[in-house]
């Protein structure tokens, strides 16, 4: 259950929604374009698979994710982010940056269509890697 911080301030709503650990990282996924439920287990380590399932069933509630199913029997979906969840890369863009000039500096960010350094970068690269377990 997502916390309830009781404010009327856009920043304390959009916690409601983001603000549960995980979310903004399954985001981050997302934002390379659709990944089906296993791809996503794979590059969050550590996520277990109810947990994954609870983030991406919230996030479809709140129009973030879109769920389309490849497969029938058994039943297996892929997810997509919706235009709304597409608006939040500006969100990830901007802790990558802070976080690469404050926490974690051997972080490179790196413009996603260009391969140039950036201050704010759409993905982010450590030592030729991009973040979570992806190669």
């Amino acid at each position: 259950m997502p916390k309830r911080y009781n404010q009327p301030c856009p920043v304390a709503k959009s916690l409601e929604v983001l603000g549960d650990r995980w979310t903004l990282l399954v985001v981050r996924d997302l934002l390379r374009g659709t990944q089906r439920f296993q791809d996503l287990l794979t590059t969050l380590p550590g996520i277990a698979p109810n947990i994954l399932s609870a983030r991406l069933k919230l996030m479809e509630e709140h129009g973030l994710v879109v769920r389309e199913f490849y497969s029938e029997h058994p039943p297996r979906a892929q997810y997509a982010l919706s235009d709304k969840g597409r608006e939040l890369g500006m969100v990830v863009g901007a802790l990558a940056a802070w976080g690469g000039r404050h926490v974690h500096k051997q972080t490179k960010l790196v413009h996603a269509g260009a391969g140039t350094r950036s201050r704010s970068a759409t993905t982010v690269r450590t030592a030729g890697k991009g973040c979570g377990a992806r190669t």
